[in-house]
């Protein structure tokens, strides 16, 4: 008996190893298909296809046939990807002591060896297993269990053992059947979700975003601006060819506009107040393509090239979490200003940008990456003229506005996270700094400011712009999160007093989780991007800015988020009453 006790505490590890990792497949397969994107996940999840069962012996009718055929194209996705055997869980750079199957894989790895990592030294534990990873686990878990028993064969199983395997056979059967039950059950809703899905290269996701906005205050704020409701909506798809890369395509609609500001002009004048959902809405509900990009791993450095619509911070990291929605989605903060550092609202478009790795890390300093990307705002330009003034300006990819930045990143532990950012600017005649860009080609409605005041932001001539800006993340426990950026521009113009210099910063603090989970309670204040001493006009009071909002999570496909904007000193200027924005939000993501 003990002999046939000890044979099965060796082979139950690797048994138990293999049987997670098919039930780990099987649920992959299901999540890989319904799953909505919603965060700043560069890597897509890849598609897992559950095997079909095949009856031996039989010769394949042509529905069967035309199953192995597609069994065997959706077989050919992750070949690229190799992997190596680990003998250590601190190999993996992605594996930290308080994740919560931490010990499993220790077990797995350290005392079996059933678990191998990818070149990176990364586990991606939150990932969908393809076929070809099950198959490398699973040998290994085998190669192991053969290893053992190999060792133990000097006893050979008696009658009595036996015996008492068909016992405990019969004793457990009803557990058994539930599982096998359980099994059978994900293999039919995996086979269903094969019958109906959209595409096996491609998931469509989208959000719609409903507003109730009002601004409040005397003179031409309270008199210029009503209660609105506003809308936007996009739907994009994002299509992977190799399980690692991912192509998107985004279709965008709306209605929502900003705020008039204290100048009376949409355009030229100020993004103070200017809420996320506001940008990239085309005002009267028409369709257009606002974002076409592609990301891509090559080895360890990230790659991404925008062909439309590129921003800064679809790149960079921007270590602001909670605030920040990549792209200015619906679950973020409601302003731009406190959604993330103003230094990358400058300049967009067209472009390539990489992430590349690099510093061995250890202790309490982590392996660091340098971020470096250009784009150009008239990059499909052959020839531009300035729509504001009718003259003939640069355009193309190098010859017209584009944008450069470079940016250190740096992990301290699990819970700090600090990025230094340097960006290189040329602006044209007639353009706003925190803006995507002129768009000559498209009339010019990428100009629009997207934050900050218009002193800050109007060129009247062609200038030079050098950005500096530091950001930082604190996470002191998984409740509390203290994010913050200051922010230094210094213009250069080819005019008379074109020169100046602005600044901008800003911290919050986030309560995620707070009162049911998904929830975020959150508070930002800074001052919006301001260029004091240009005129003698009374412009010149730093416009400061206070945010409060509470996302509240109905589903995990809906949230509501109401929340309070305070702007003071409207374009730098005391004499101009404060701004108070209410709005309610609500988010639909699918």
């Amino acid at each position: 008996m003990s002999n046939i006790l000890w044979k099965s505490l060796v082979v139950s590890p690797a048994v138990l190893g293999a049987t997670l990792l098919v039930s780990s497949t099987a649920i992959a397969a299901t999540n890989a298909t319904t799953e909505v994107a919603t965060t700043d996940t560069v890597v897509p999840t890849e598609v897992a296809v559950q095997q079909p069962e095949i009856v031996a012996q039989a010769a394949p009718t042509t529905s069967e046939t035309q199953i192995i055929n597609q069994v065997d194209r959706y077989g050919s996705e992750g070949r690229g990807t190799t992997q190596s055997q680990v003998t250590s869980v601190s190999q993996f750079s992605d594996v930290q002591p308080t994740d919560w199957a931490f010990q499993a894989l220790q077990s797995l790895v350290e005392r079996y060896g059933c678990i191998a990592g990818y070149p990176n030294g990364t586990y991606r534990g939150n990932r969908a297993l393809t076929r070809y990873e099950f198959a490398a686990g699973l040998n290994a878990c085998l190669d192991r269990v053969n290893e053992l028993i190999a060792t133990a064969t000097a006893d050979l199983v008696t009658k009595q053992d036996l015996a008492t395997l068909q016992r405990l056979q019969e004793e457990f059967s009803a557990e058994l059947a539930t599982l096998r039950g359980r099994v059978d059950t994900l293999e039919a809703r995996t086979a269903e979700l094969e019958a109906n899905q959209f595409s096996t290269t491609t998931k469509l996701v989208g959000e719609a975003i409903f507003a109730v906005t009002d601004v409040f205050g005397g003179g031409d704020i309270g008199d210029n601006n009503n209660t609105v409701f506003q809308n936007r909506v996009r739907l994009g798809l994002q299509t992977s060819f190799t399980g690692r890369d991912v192509l998107t395509t985004r279709l965008s609609s709306g209605n929502a506009s900003s705020i008039i500001g204290a100048d009376n002009n949409p355009v030229t004048g100020t993004g103070e107040g200017l809420q996320t959902f506001q940008v990239n809405s085309t005002g009267n509900n028409t369709v257009e393509i606002d974002k076409l990009t592609y990301e891509a791993p090559i080895g360890p450095v990230q790659v991404y090239l925008a062909a439309a619509g590129g921003r800064h911070s679809h790149y960079a990291a921007v270590n602001n979490p909670y605030f920040f929605d990549k792209t200015d989605g619906g679950n973020g903060a409601l302003s731009t200003f406190s959604s993330e550092n103003p230094i990358y609202r400058i300049g967009g478009g067209a472009g390539i940008a990489f992430n590349i790795p690099f510093g061995q890390g250890g202790g309490i300093l982590r392996p660091s990456s340098l971020t470096v990307g250009y784009l150009a705002s008239d990059a499909n330009s052959p020839s531009g003229i300035n729509p504001i003034n009718g003259q003939t300006t640069g355009s193309g990819l190098f010859n017209g506005d584009y944008s450069a930045l470079g940016q250190l990143n740096f992990s301290v532990g699990d819970r700090v996270a600090l990025a230094a950012t340097y960006v290189h600017s040329y602006r044209g005649a007639g353009s706003n700094l925190f803006s995507p860009g002129r768009d000559l080609v498209g009339g010019g409605e990428n100009n629009i400011p997207l934050v900050g005041t218009s002193f800050a932001n109007s060129l009247a001539n062609s200038s030079s712009i050098n950005a500096y800006g530091v950001s930082a993340a604190f996470r002191p426990s998984n409740n509390l999160s203290i994010s913050g950026f200051v922010s230094y521009i210094d213009v250069v113009g080819s005019g008379a007093g074109d020169d100046r210099e602005a600044w901008t910063y800003g911290a919050g603090i986030a309560l995620p989780d707070f009162g049911k989970r998904g929830n975020v309670l959150g508070i930002f204040a800074g001052a919006q991007p301001y260029s004091l001493g240009r005129t003698s006009g009374g412009n010149n009071d730093v416009p400061y800015q206070v945010e409060g909002f509470y996302k509240y999570r109905v589903s995990d496909n809906i949230s509501i988020t109401p929340g309070v904007i305070w702007v003071t000193n409207l374009n730098q200027n005391g004499n101009n009453d404060d701004a108070f924005i209410g709005t309610l939000r609500t988010t639909f993501t699918f």
